[in-house]
């Protein structure tokens, strides 16, 4: 099959969104959905076909057998970009005996996971509840609406990476430029929008969240590593996805699939070739290329230095 799949990605224009991801819109961009199901192709012998069909029709060539045995021919994982002006809802996600139980067969949970492109000084985003919060005070915080006085407020930086398994209450701050890897799944229930009316497109879910959030909680913060020129570090691991860091600085770098998982790489800074056989394909800042797992060796040149985050699917 077709090595390297470059994706198209779909923007969101929320009212929390900015200009530095689709400056020329006419409104702000709050996230750009980078790998989706519903992107398309951008060229080559699937140009135009969405990720899903691909996934429907290519199935282990696309996926790996690790996405195979635990999501079957649906693509595992969801990559967001956001551009957090203002405080995103304060909300939580369920797991996924949640998500079946409250929303059906077929719905997953959404553990996900934050890497740190920008912060502002004095940016903050909460994860999980202040130390000795009770269910009871939960219950009381969110249908009384002060819930984001119950929560616990962390400062972070450029580089940090934050861990958000599914019923963690949290939400992101002004002056936040977030990547966002996280299960198949956007089902979300908002707790608290910061006194934003609610309408049909955001509506609060006060007993759903209510039945999903653990008390105990809370989100991990991974410190920057200290990167060296051509390095590779394991940023994140989890049953759903391992996200790593690469940098791209004096030569060509090859890695292999191996026939486990698709790698997608997003550059975060600079610019880089990724290699397949014959394709080729440059990638300047927050672009994207899915490496099928059936592809095996590829290779990262830099154009010039570059960042790169890495998603995949980890071994069970």
């Amino acid at each position: 099959m077709q090595h390297l799949l470059q994706l198209i990605p779909e923007y969101r224009h929320y009212v929390w969104g900015g200009r530095r991801l689709n400056p020329a819109a006419e409104q702000v961009t709050a996230e750009a959905w980078v790998v989706y199901e519903g992107d398309r192709v951008a060229a080559g012998p699937f140009a135009g076909r969405t990720l899903a069909e691909v996934a429907a029709e290519r199935g282990a060539a696309l996926l790996g057998a690790r996405a195979l045995a635990r999501t079957g021919a649906r693509f595992p994982l969801l990559i967001k970009l956001l551009d957090c002006q203002a405080w995103l809802s304060v909300q939580v996600h369920p797991n996924d005996a949640q998500a079946a139980a409250m929303e059906g067969p077929g719905h997953f949970g959404k553990t996900e996971a934050w890497h740190i492109l920008e912060a502002a000084e004095g940016a903050q985003l909460i994860a999980g509840l202040r130390p000795g919060a009770t269910r009871a005070a939960l219950a009381d915080a969110i249908r009384g609406g002060t819930v984001a006085d119950l929560s616990a407020r962390h400062a972070v930086r450029a580089g940090d990476t934050v861990f958000m398994p599914a019923g963690t209450l949290h939400a992101l701050g002004p002056g936040l430029l977030v990547y966002e890897v996280q299960q198949t799944s956007d089902l979300t229930y908002r707790v608290y929008d910061w006194g934003r009316p609610a309408s049909a497109g955001r509506p609060l879910h006060l007993e759903q969240s209510l039945a999903v959030t653990d008390p105990a909680a809370g989100g991990r913060i991974v410190p920057p590593p200290d990167l060296q020129p051509d390095d590779e570090r394991l940023l994140i691991t989890c049953p759903y996805f391992a996200l790593e860091v690469l940098t791209a600085t004096n030569g060509p770098r090859p890695f292999d699939t191996r026939g486990e998982s698709f790698h997608a790489l997003t550059v975060i800074a600079g610019r880089a070739e990724v290699s397949c056989g014959a394709e080729r394909i440059t990638l300047g800042r927050f672009d994207t290329v899915v490496v099928p797992a059936a592809a095996g060796v590829y290779a990262l040149r830099p154009r010039e230095p570059a960042r790169v985050l890495r998603a995949s699917v980890p071994a069970a």
